[in-house]
């Protein structure tokens, strides 16, 4: 018989999907693992149980979350939901506001910030403006165009002449053009703007004029506003070199407008000075609806079919480039902004099973789109939103399937790591500050803020602290009837159901935490099992197993005879009601018995205790017949 000693030292390259338990052949294999649920893995390679979610507040419907942040020590989170946009500050309610947005917008609104004020567009809604004055004193109203795009809709043939030079006058089309909501809508008639006030017709409308003529007679030099109720409004944008760069419309959608250099609301294309507005599209051989704009190394367009780089240096009329990159394209049934992580640009595929990596190349001097979820495709199905956790340097995706896929990269360290993290509920929306991540969670059919909280170990959490021991804890409305977890005085107490809002513990404790509990698992690969010939060996016996574990208070390991509890609790520690103490070091366990399935894990690890783990390290002692 022949016997085998190795350890793992790495789960850096994350959950592998099952097309790859044949490669053992890569280093993902090595360094992958068949199963790892509600773990975060660290950059140095271990794997720690992920923090508890802590419950905020109840939400009326679906939401959209937006991180606000006006300086390092004022930041907000701002929810959008049905007509209505609610600020908080940490986990207090500031300000609540009405909206003219619904719930069937939200998924395509987009979103950019300068200084105190967030712009917000979606095709169908006039832009707007949120302005924070202070903690609680907020407003939302349209932008303040200094100067609006404009763009020729009307056929070339199409003339307009017009009663008068000046004031009210009527206008007549040669052809059928105005639409009943065209009433408010601005036109450039030789140059000059009016208004128009009434649409009497298809081809006759009443306008004010707010620049002088100097003839009536009918002309082919006019054009409307490109934005408006009747031609759609922006769908995305950013700030980019002292500009606003608004990128797409619901009727122009492959088209950019950069504004005046330093007056961000002012379009007018002037004569091409410097620093006068811009306007181009994106013309190729494919539809390039324009998805999100993202100001990076260089401006990055992001459209339906495919990624661009707009150049420029700095970037003016004259010394603008366009350049298409690669052709991944980005999803059209919602707006998943863009995150930087490092320097490079995180993206999710059109095709809804990748996360992509927009990276600049200096020696191609091109970027490229690197598939990041290529080992673990069956982890990003359907992404619903995106936020990146820079402290723990954390990609985090919700998908539509209302599970969150979690990345941990350190492209120098070269760590592409997949895990999974699900709850009692779905994860539908996403936003970070200050390094937490804040979450939307459909639970029981009603929705909720939570955030993660490195000090919980269970999710739709609460915390509680008294003077005195207490036997009641109230305040659990959120999850009326349901069975949770309890931890008093950092000691698990098992289950408890919520009834008139609260639990009860016996005895008592001076603090709590309640929650709804979650279960981890890391399960390795199957055992690679071959001969010096390359000849398939087996059945195999697993002799024992070492874990090297830091400050961890639970353990519980299955070596193919169920789940045990591994004892490492220290004997001058008290065993009745006490808060187990963290362990650090190595754990040998012996098993028995031989496998004939080699498809089956040697070990796993499970457990729903609420208390912390971290493996660092798994040496194994393996027998298999020649």
């Amino acid at each position: 018989m022949a016997g085998d000693r190795s350890t793992k030292t790495s789960f850096t390259a994350g959950e592998l999907s099952s097309e790859l338990l044949g490669r053992g052949d890569l280093r993902a294999f090595e360094n992958g693992a068949r199963r790892l649920r509600n773990v975060f893995i660290q950059p140095t390679g271990g794997v720690m149980r992920r923090p508890g979610l802590r419950h905020v507040a109840m939400l009326p419907g679906a939401a959209r979350l937006i991180a606000f942040e006006f300086n390092t020590e004022q930041t907000y989170l701002l929810v959008l939901t049905h007509e209505r946009l609610q600020v908080f500050m940490g986990d207090t309610e500031v300000a609540t506001l009405g909206a003219p947005w619904t719930a069937a917008m939200l998924d395509q609104i987009a979103h950019t910030q300068s200084a105190d004020t967030l712009l917000l567009m979606h095709p169908e809604m006039p832009p707007q403006r949120v302005t924070r004055s202070s903690h609680t004193a907020w407003s939302i109203g349209n932008w303040p165009w200094a100067a609006e795009p404009f763009f020729r809709f009307a056929a070339p043939e199409v003339t307009l002449a017009t009663s008068g030079t000046s004031g009210s006058i009527t206008l007549t089309a040669s052809a059928a053009f105005f639409q009943a909501n065209h009433a408010g809508v601005r036109l450039r008639l030789r140059g000059k703007r009016l208004r128009l006030t009434a649409i009497l017709s298809g081809t006759s409308a009443i306008a004010e004029m707010e620049e002088a003529l100097t003839e009536t007679t009918a002309s082919a030099d006019w054009d409307e506003a490109a934005f408006s109720p009747v031609r759609g409004w922006p769908v995305c944008a950013c700030f980019h070199q002292d500009r606003l760069v608004l990128g797409g419309s619901r009727d122009l959608p492959n088209r950019l407008w950069l504004s005046r250099s330093g007056d961000l609301f002012n379009f007018d294309l002037g004569t091409g000075l410097d620093d006068q507005a811009i306007e181009f599209g994106l013309l190729s051989d494919q539809v390039n609806a324009i998805r999100a704009v993202f100001s990076g190394r260089h401006l990055q367009v992001f459209t339906s079919g495919a990624e661009w780089m707009v150049t420029g240096d700095p970037m003016t009329p004259a010394s603008i480039q366009l350049h298409r990159q690669t052709r991944i394209g980005s999803p059209v049934n919602r707006i998943i902004p863009p995150v930087d992580v490092d320097g490079s640009t995180m993206f999710v595929a059109r095709s809804g099973q990748a996360v992509h990596e927009y990276a600049y190349t200096d020696v191609q001097q091109a970027y490229q789109a690197n598939d990041l979820a290529l080992v673990a495709r069956h982890l990003v199905a359907a992404p619903v939103s995106m936020a990146y956790d820079q402290t723990r340097r954390l990609l985090h995706v919700a998908m539509a399937g209302g599970w969150l896929a979690t990345l941990t990269l350190y492209r120098a360290e070269q760590v592409t790591a997949w895990t999974r993290q699900d709850t009692d509920g779905a994860f539908r929306t996403l936003a970070e500050i200050d390094g937490t991540i804040w979450c939307v969670i459909e639970r029981d059919g009603s929705l909720r803020l939570e955030r993660f909280d490195d000090g919980l170990a269970v999710d739709a959490g609460l915390t509680g602290d008294s003077a005195t021991e207490r036997t009641q804890w109230s305040g659990l409305g959120h999850l009326a009837g349901r069975s949770v977890q309890v931890v008093a005085d950092g000691a698990p107490r098992g289950s408890a159901v919520v009834t008139s809002g609260g639990v009860s513990i016996d005895p008592g404790a001076f603090s709590v935490q309640v929650g709804l509990g979650y279960s981890h698992v890391i399960e390795p690969l199957p055992p690679q099992m071959m001969s010096a010939g390359g000849s398939r060996s087996g059945p195999i016996r697993l002799l024992s197993i070492g874990f090297r574990i830091l400050e961890t208070a639970a353990l519980t390991v299955d070596l193919g005879r169920g789940l045990q509890t591994v004892p490492f609790r220290r004997m001058d520690t008290p065993l009745l009601d006490a808060a187990p103490p963290r362990f650090t070091g190595d754990v040998t366990l012996r098993a028995f018995g031989w496998r004939r399935d080699t498809m089956l894990p040697l070990w796993r690890i499970e457990g729903d205790t609420p208390l912390p783990l971290t493996l660092l390290s798994v040496t194994t002692e393996t027998r298999m017949t020649d």
